[in-house]
């Protein structure tokens, strides 16, 4: 397999890429994204929601199991990143408000 040379250099998780890590992911049902060389602007908004979930949630919580987990970082989603939380690259809004206001707008006639 031959990869030209900037491929080589960049940072693409070459740990995401491999056969066992995407074995896993299909077995668990998780869609793999890798953004293109060069671009970091591809996964901004998921690294920054990432950052937010963590300082705001996960670093400040002891799960004891992952079912506990999985249902605190889902409240934490729905409860207040969607519905309280406000966020400055949608003018001091929260997701959902957002959303509904593009469904009033694109309702069909």
């Amino acid at each position: 397999m031959t990869r030209r040379y900037s491929e080589r250099l960049s940072d693409r998780g070459s740990q995401y890429l491999s056969a066992e890590f995407a074995a896993v992911a299909d077995e668990l049902g998780v869609l793999r994204s890798v953004g293109r060389t060069g671009s970091c602007f591809d996964n901004a908004w998921a690294e920054s929601f990432n950052g937010t979930l963590k300082n705001e949630r996960v670093n400040r919580t002891e799960y004891p199991t992952r079912e506990h987990a999985r249902k605190d970082i889902t409240r934490y989603i729905e409860l207040r990143y969607n519905q309280i939380r406000l966020h400055s690259a949608i003018d001091y809004r929260t997701p959902n408000k957002v959303e509904s206001e593009w469904f009033e707008q694109n309702k069909a006639a």
